[in-house]
């Protein structure tokens, strides 16, 4: 599962057309948003890249969600991860 921060994803049209970007690129991609976080994760075998060009196209600004964006206050998943290496 790899996740993203979409900038300018501010409402529920804004995931669906978000959703509908990496769809087109393979339908059976399974897009999960947080509209809260702006953020989506995807399940799927397209790389990063792809995803990111994808969502851009869209006029949707994307950048891989890091661990470094994560702290111990909002104890994101990739946050757990790391903290228990």
């Amino acid at each position: 599962m790899m996740k993203f921060r979409i900038a300018g994803m501010t409402c529920g049209h804004c995931v669906s057309r978000v959703t509908k970007a990496i769809v087109n690129l393979q339908s059976d991609a399974k897009v999960e948003a947080d509209l809260a976080e702006r953020s989506i994760r995807v399940s799927s075998d397209l790389t990063i890249a792809d995803i990111i060009d994808a969502l851009n196209d869209a006029g949707y600004p994307a950048t891989e969600w890091k661990a470094s964006c994560c702290t111990p206050a909002n104890s994101c998943d990739m946050y757990k991860s790391k903290a228990t290496l």
